[in-house]
């Protein structure tokens, strides 16, 4: 479920461009996939040229390239517990994103999850004071459309999966590319890819997910995005919806 399109130049300016919000001394949330990985890149050069810039990975993917390229990695409890200020600005990606141009959704709603990873991503995105989303244009849409991934507990595959059908979606066990069985996150359960066609409603989709029992975490992002970084061809259009 990994989402393709956009060319490297495309993905790598909407991350150079985010990364530029980030200064000395901030905390950052690293987010996952090939677009938010060039935001990563971005940050380690500015922690090798001595800037302070400590990451909180959303990610083992995120994880590593953050240890890659030598920025200090921090516990997300130790940033937002005690005294410590918590997450200035996180950077991450989406596998589709409505600008508000032409759409009755609020702009800058995301469908995430590809990479699944999308429930601790939603939790350090909505942990830090801004968050910067960031993309090429083949992930732009006025409306939402792709699959919601939801992260469920293994036990809890059927009851949700009938929940999901009840609530007008069509559930589909995500299957692993390189193994036999399904794709299991890093918090060890499954995710069903659960296709309502166009979502007019987000947040309310969202929450009719999020209180279907056994479902740990949903990839519809509402009401979270401050930026949209959207790399194009010959620059960048930053948008605050």
């Amino acid at each position: 479920m990994k989402t393709t399109g956009g060319t490297d130049d495309q993905k790598r300016r909407a991350g150079e461009s985010a990364a530029e919000a980030v200064t000395d001394g901030m905390v950052v949330g690293l987010g996952t996939g090939s677009t938010a990985g060039f935001a990563i890149r971005a940050i380690g050069r500015m922690v090798d040229a001595g800037a302070d810039v400590r990451g909180v990975p959303t990610s083992f993917a995120s994880r590593e390239l953050a240890r890659e390229c030598e920025i200090p990695i921090v516990d997300l409890e130790e940033v937002v517990s005690g005294d410590d200020p918590g997450i200035d600005v996180a950077i991450d990606g989406a596998d589709q994103v409505v600008l508000g141009e032409q759409s009755e959704a609020p702009a800058g709603t995301l469908i995430k999850g590809g990479g699944a990873a999308h429930a601790r991503e939603k939790v350090v995105d909505s942990a830090a004071d801004r968050l910067l989303v960031v993309a090429d244009p083949t992930k732009e849409s006025a409306v939402l459309d792709r699959s919601v991934p939801v992260e469920v507990l293994p036990d809890a595959r059927a009851t949700v999966a009938r929940a999901v059908r009840a609530a007008g979606g069509a559930p589909t066990l995500r299957r692993a590319k390189r193994k036999d069985g399904p794709v299991v996150t890093d918090n060890g359960n499954l995710v069903l890819d659960c296709a309502f066609g166009s979502i007019d409603d987000p947040a309310s989709l969202a929450r009719t997910i999020a209180n279907m029992p056994g479902v740990l975490e949903h990839g519809l992002f509402v009401d979270l995005t401050d930026e949209i970084h959207l790399g194009t061809n010959d620059g960048v259009r930053v948008i605050e919806p």
